[in-house]
């Protein structure tokens, strides 16, 4: 069983370490690239939107790799970036409490697919998890992943609400056990989101499901990332635990908003 101890003195044997695989700039380039850019309040308008769309493919260099949305906005988005590059994900699941029955997660997920999303953001039952009814959760991402086929399936685990290391240990095995593509941190709604022991502690159970499968499952820190100094921690993590094979966007995600505004301004001042 891992413990928090363990996982302790792991993040402080990579701080020691001298980051050296990117120089500062690429580095600030690689964090901006790898945002998905998020924007999930109920006062988000279709011109909020569309602002965010604009951002995301033509204000910031490089461009961020998604923009991160309620579902009713998905195919305003999609439209918008059909001639980019950049995706469009969705959240899903009755986020971000996921308290609503699988059935209508079903249903929510048909229609993001129905609508042409790139990616789905998909929150886990927490409160089954904590039940200990590990079955049940299985399923119903096992369920969501059959309607996604193809399209990319994030699992949020909402690290702040498992308790401890070893439940979000336990519920990463079972996101990617049922087919999860990434896992990720949080919903960003909780006074409790990403930190440093719970990335890494992710990024532990990855390297597990990876060597003992050769399934390659990506890694998304979201919930109060919000400065330079903070995504470089999380990229050092990232490299030293996992290896070059996850430092791309395909496998590595960040979900912010204020922070594409602290890279690209220090991008800037660089050149």
């Amino acid at each position: 069983m891992i413990e928090s101890a363990c996982v302790t003195r792991l993040i402080q044997q990579v701080a020691a370490k001298e980051f050296v695989y990117f120089s500062n700039k690429e580095l600030l380039n690689f964090a901006l690239s790898c945002i998905d850019l998020t924007t999930l309040e109920g006062s988000n308008t279709t011109n909020d939107i569309l602002s965010l769309c604009e951002k995301a493919a033509h204000y910031y260099r490089p461009t961020t790799a998604s923009v991160c949305l309620y579902p009713i906005f998905c195919a305003k988005a999609k439209n918008y970036l059909k001639k980019t590059k950049v995706k469009v994900a969705c959240v899903a699941g009755g986020f971000p409490a996921g308290q609503i029955p699988i059935g209508l997660k079903i249903a929510e997920v048909e229609y993001l697919i129905s609508e042409g999303v790139d990616e789905i953001d998909l929150v886990i039952s927490r409160g089954k998890f904590l039940e200990g009814n590990y079955t049940e959760v299985f399923d119903e991402i096992a369920a969501v992943k059959e309607v996604c086929k193809d399209t990319m399936l994030k699992v949020i685990l909402e690290v702040g609400e498992l308790q401890s290391v070893s439940n979000i240990y336990k519920a990463s095995e079972i996101a990617m056990d049922a087919g999860a593509d990434f896992i990720k941190t949080s919903t960003g709604k909780i006074a409790v989101n990403a930190s440093p022991e719970s990335f890494t502690t992710m990024l532990l159970a990855v390297k597990k499901h990876y060597e003992q499968t050769g399934k390659q499952v990506g890694v998304k820190v979201s919930g109060g990332v919000t400065n330079e100094l903070m995504a470089k921690q999380y990229i050092h993590l990232l490299y030293e635990i996992l290896g070059e094979k996850w430092m791309n966007q395909q496998y590595f995600r960040i979900g912010a908003s204020r922070l594409a505004d602290n890279l690209y301004d220090k991008i800037k001042q660089l050149k």
